[in-house]
């Protein structure tokens, strides 16, 4: 089972985007995100650093820490994207948190240490799933047997060796001569052995008997016929016992038979419906986490752990042959992988190439002006207890400590109230990389449209088509989308690429509504159908505040 997992995981680099150069990493994130040449660099330096510093003597890559980057810019701009699709490209574990959810020690709410758990927890659930995949031509097997099991309940069973007949209760060892006045014929016996195994016959039983007084010579006789009478009954009770193996034999290659006819069913799909009773795992649910403050997950976390401990309980329940399958295929492929050997892969990965997304971090922010009263009472504690993570530290988790040195942090904001410089300093040390975004205008929509390998044109073109429906936009209609999008950005709130969402939402959510009663259609998108449904949005300016 090892073998099968190690050579799994060799065939499945989890850290192919290493290997990549940063002008490579830069060229895989252009595909997903249009612009933003400087952040883009920043993090494929950042990660091509970690390459490089593992390749170093033990002694100096423990010295050096990852560069920590602070994106400022507007919302919708691609911020974390540009994360995502960086730790999606390295193979990370990844998680994205936002800074408001956090409260300093003495407040309810999520403690900061909180994101190194979800973070190991992400670490896990990719680790298992790798293994899982390494291991599924196995798990398969053995899921069709049981299946197998279920639809033809005994067929899968070996048949058990016929117990051998208990020996003889009453076995002689030998005669004895009672004659104590030495006259007349006396008293003659047999001794015998009741309710004890039968040494008769080992070699050190024949030791013992060889050693005996001669004069139970007339006994080995009288025992020699006594073993031959029963060695007829030994071979009478084989000839009776093959003859009934015989019969066993015919049985079972009859289920077998049976069994094989199941199996050619269950491949070719035909008892999918069928209804099999199965037995599931049932993990105790604990719902006073509600009632009690402070930090829910540390609550959770050790009840679950409580719950795992005992096993949980086991309930039968009628589902589908489908269904089964899948319930059986998650347990069987968590059974032959490692469940120490994920932890510490995860952990390894977690503490070496884990990258935390933080998100909201100017809202946590406290400008000088302001005091330290009112809303602002527990901004600063924050940072103070983030600060400690980032810097460097050992956070318990229910897989075990994780260290924290090496993780890449990267923050971002959009900074409009606060500056970056309303941090605190220790903070700001910690992001030494500082990279503005740009803010997104016409072209930049218009590339948004077009260029990505997802781009959002495209996604409303394959959803309409599920329905029947093509849609073709010409090149004069998206322009005139991407004008829009610019032109109602700098009036209204900047909220970025996803003013183009809401206005694509506004264009099309007629046609989505009616798709199934027009079908099949083909609809070109043209400048003046644009012009038709959004002419009222766009020129009535209260009306275009709710809706774009």
């Amino acid at each position: 089972m090892s073998e099968i997992q190690d050579q799994g995981t060799e065939k499945k680099n989890p850290q192919k985007g290493n290997e990549l150069t940063p002008r490579e990493i830069v060229a895989e994130l252009d595909k997903y995100i249009v612009g933003q040449k400087k952040a883009k660099r920043a993090v494929a330096v950042a990660l091509r650093n970690r390459t490089r510093r593992l390749k170093l003597e033990p002694e100096l890559r423990e010295d050096i820490a990852p560069k920590n980057i602070l994106m400022i810019g507007p919302t919708g701009v691609g911020k974390t994207e540009i994360a995502r699709r960086l730790a999606k490209l390295a193979g990370s574990p990844f998680i994205k948190v936002e800074a408001t959810k956090y409260t300093e020690v003495g407040y309810v709410g999520r403690d900061v240490e909180s994101m190194v758990r979800d973070l190991m927890a992400a670490g896990v659930q990719m680790v298992k799933q790798e293994m899982q995949d390494s291991v599924v031509i196995e798990a398969e097997k053995r899921v069709e047997e049981a299946l197998l099991d279920l639809l033809r309940p005994g067929t899968g069973k070996k048949a058990k060796d016929s117990k051998p007949k208990p020996g003889r209760v009453v076995v002689p060892v030998g005669a004895f001569s009672i004659n104590p006045d030495n006259s007349g014929p006396g008293v003659i016996g047999t001794a015998i052995q009741v309710g004890i195994p039968n040494f008769y016959n080992s070699p050190k039983g024949k030791e013992k008997q060889d050693g005996a007084d001669e004069n139970e010579g007339s006994g080995r006789e009288n025992n020699a016929v006594q073993d031959a009478a029963a060695a007829r009954e030994d071979a009478s009770a084989k000839e009776k016992t093959g003859a009934e193996a015989g019969h066993s034999d015919t049985a079972g290659a009859a289920e077998n038979s049976t069994r094989e006819k199941f199996r050619v069913l269950l491949r070719d799909g035909k008892l999918e419906e069928r209804i099999v009773e199965i037995t599931v795992n049932q993990n105790p649910q604990f719902p006073l986490t509600e009632m009690i403050g402070g930090s829910m997950e540390d609550i959770e976390s050790s009840l679950s752990g409580i719950a795992s401990f005992f096993g949980g309980g086991k309930k039968k329940k009628l589902v589908t042959v489908a269904r089964a399958r899948e319930i059986l295929k998650a347990e069987e492929s968590e059974k032959l992988i490692d469940r120490d050997k994920v932890s510490e892969e995860a952990r390894q990965r977690v503490e070496e190439t884990g990258i935390i997304f933080i998100d909201e971090i100017d809202k946590i922010a406290v400008r000088g002006e302001r005091g330290g009263g009112g809303p602002d009472v527990s901004r600063e504690g924050v940072q103070r207890d983030i600060l400690p993570i980032v810097e460097g530290a050992t956070v318990n988790t229910k897989w075990g400590p994780v260290n924290t040195d090496h993780i890449l942090f990267i923050a971002a904001g959009a900074f409009t109230v606060s500056k970056p410089s309303d941090l605190i300093p220790e903070l700001q040390g910690r992001f030494p990389l500082r990279v503005e975004l740009d803010s997104l205008g016409k072209d930049e929509f218009h590339r948004i449209l077009t260029e990505p390998k997802n781009a959002l044109i495209r996604q409303y073109k394959e959803l309409l088509a599920t329905e029947d429906i093509e849609i073709d936009f010409t090149p004069e209609a998206i322009e005139r989308l991407a004008s829009l999008a610019a032109e109602v950005n700098s009036r209204l709130e900047n909220i970025g690429a996803r003013r183009l969402h809401t206005i694509l939402e506004a264009l099309l959510g007629e046609l989505s509504f009616e798709a199934p009663d027009v079908s099949p259609a083909k609809i070109p998108i043209t400048l003046d159908y644009v012009n038709e449904k959004l002419a009222e949005v766009v020129t009535d300016q209260d009306l275009g505040r709710y809706i774009l």
